[in-house]
């Protein structure tokens, strides 16, 4: 793992002369130091603070040559904060917690979009009655119970039979619409 390189490109700063440096905001451990680290980390996974730090001072004394070499890594690369204390607390607070496991992703529901008529309808009722959301939606519903009652079998058809999903899924399209159009317009004047 190679330490993390931002580079400082402020133009004030720069003569034509001067070669660009590269400025280093975040130093991070050799990978070879941070599996020795990551499995002292897990054995004292559980110890009390107290016994965790005598530990840690004995896996310091134990293990001298890997931490002077990481010491001298970073001092070299010109870290200028406590690199042991860096290294404590990166053991203590989070390889120490750090899982294991391999979490396995979220299995995303298939997206169903409204029918293109009912959204030009929205549009349409949207920029002649400038009612708020709320009232425009009840309005616009009382108005179109016939289109609507085409979405909700189409959407019940694609598999969203819950009628609360329903009714929130066209609510929330309406309002996405709404400020969607409201904006738009707003940027026209």
């Amino acid at each position: 793992m190679e330490n993390t390189l931002f580079i400082n490109t402020n133009d004030n700063d720069r003569n034509d002369n001067d070669r660009n440096e590269l400025t280093i905001f975040r130093y991070k451990l050799n990978e070879e130091f941070i599996s020795e680290l990551y499995q002292f980390s897990k054995i004292h996974q559980y110890d009390h603070r107290k016994d965790f730090k005598e530990a840690w001072n004995i896996w310091v004394e134990d293990n001298t040559e890997i931490v002077n070499k990481e010491i001298l890594r970073l001092t070299d690369l010109d870290y200028k904060g406590n690199i042991l204390d860096k290294m404590f607390k990166s053991a203590r607070y989070y390889f120490r917690k750090k899982s294991t496991e391999k979490k396995d992703p979220k299995k995303r529901k298939v997206y169903v979009g409204i029918q293109t008529n009912l959204l030009e309808e929205m549009d349409k009722y949207i920029l002649t009655n400038k009612n708020k959301p709320s009232t425009g939606f009840d309005n616009f519903c009382k108005e179109n119970v016939e289109l609507l009652q085409k979405e909700v079998t189409n959407l019940y058809k694609n598999g969203i039979t819950d009628s609360g999903e329903i009714k929130n899924k066209i609510k929330k399209t309406y309002k996405n619409r709404y400020f969607m159009l409201i904006s738009k317009d707003k940027k026209n004047i």
